[in-house]
């Protein structure tokens, strides 16, 4: 005896389901909607260690090119930074003990400067290397990206070389006197001066940051906004152990800016972030 299927109401395809030559709406004026997943699929755990190791190379590479550059003007950016180093010191003059610590100082001023000179090129692998992780309409921000990114390093740079450098180092020099001749080694006034440079580079990432966890949804405007107060917080904490000895006036200059950065984030994630109705932020 056959068995006959008991009427009901017939299921569709997924072909039917989905009306042929019809994208969705995105939440982007003039953007095509996401799909489920990027376009090359996801990748292994061993694939993205690959892709991790590759983009690294890349970038050590990049920085010992800029190293090379850098090195062969080294004579004129040592005149440059320690005019600023020097500025606030009696007699204008760093001392070294040791014989090979100058040669050492031109080494590593050599491979800061070849940071800044890299910059574009390092921030440039970064975006290889989370770009598969994008959409088709998201990975036209590259160029975007790099640009911004780079900047906001050279900025940060120029920031603590300007404005944080000289406030700390008036701060610590102002205890001279007759009876207390501050009389500087070389090798901590100049490991100062690398440790806020880079410190304010990478601060100044922070919206680049954020605007990367606001398109892959993981922070949102809102959420930024509602643990602001956390925010301030930590960067006064950072700030101190970022600045020498807890130093108030820097540390305060530092968390100042690292506040207007987050400020700017929230911007940034509110503008660029993944328009979800059911997020709770």
């Amino acid at each position: 005896m056959a068995l006959v299927p008991f009427p009901g109401p017939q299921t569709r395809s997924d072909d039917e389901l989905e009306p042929q030559g019809e994208t969705p709406r995105s939440p982007f004026p003039g953007e095509s909607a996401e799909p489920d997943e990027p376009p090359e699929g996801r990748m292994t755990f061993l694939e993205h260690l690959d892709e991790l190791r590759k983009r690294i190379t890349h970038a050590v590479v990049a920085l010992l090119v800029g190293f090379l550059v850098a090195f062969a003007f080294v004579q004129w950016i040592f005149d440059f930074v320690f005019a600023r180093l020097a500025a606030d010191v009696p007699n204008h003059t760093l001392i070294y003990t040791e014989p090979g610590e100058a040669f050492f100082i031109y080494l590593k001023l050599a491979l800061l400067c070849g940071v800044l000179i890299a910059s574009p090129y390092i921030m440039w692998q970064v975006w290889l290397f989370i770009a598969p992780g994008l959409y088709a309409n998201e990975k036209r921000l590259a160029v975007p990206f790099v640009f911004f990114a780079s900047s906001l390093f050279i900025t940060g740079a120029a920031f603590a070389h300007y404005i944080l450098f000289p406030f700390a180092w008036r701060f610590f020099a102002s205890f001279s006197g007759p009876a207390l001749q501050f009389m500087p080694r070389v090798e901590p006034i100049f490991g100062l001066y690398v440790k806020l440079m880079l410190a304010m580079g990478l601060v100044f990432q922070l919206p680049m940051l954020i605007f990367v966890l606001a398109r892959f949804g993981i922070v949102t405007a809102r959420f930024l906004a509602r643990n602001f107060k956390y925010a301030v917080l930590i960067f006064f904490i950072v700030s101190a152990i970022v600045t020498p000895d807890g130093s108030f006036v820097p540390q305060v200059i530092m968390a100042g800016s690292m506040t207007a950065l987050y400020v700017v984030s929230i911007a940034v994630a509110w503008i660029f972030g993944k328009k979800n109705p059911d997020a709770n932020g």
